[in-house]
């Protein structure tokens, strides 16, 4: 598969929580970090996600925010 975004990081699914329509996909990286995605379930059933399997988060952003009080 080739795709444009410039920012992948490959990991490996370490949790899957389901919610009323997106689940939450925590990804572990090399050196232990963990980062989490959002995406609906049908995404989760239609890509067949497991814990346990190798993936690769696709970053496509124009911005990050951060805010403190």
């Amino acid at each position: 598969m080739k795709i444009s975004a410039r920012n992948q990081i490959a990991g490996k699914i370490v949790a899957i929580q389901p919610g009323a329509t997106t689940s939450h996909i925590s990804l572990e990286l090399p050196g232990g970090t963990v980062m989490m995605a959002s995406i609906t379930n049908e995404a989760v059933a239609d890509l067949g996600l497991k814990i346990g399997q190798q993936a690769t988060a696709l970053i496509k952003a124009s911005d990050v925010m951060i805010g403190v009080e």
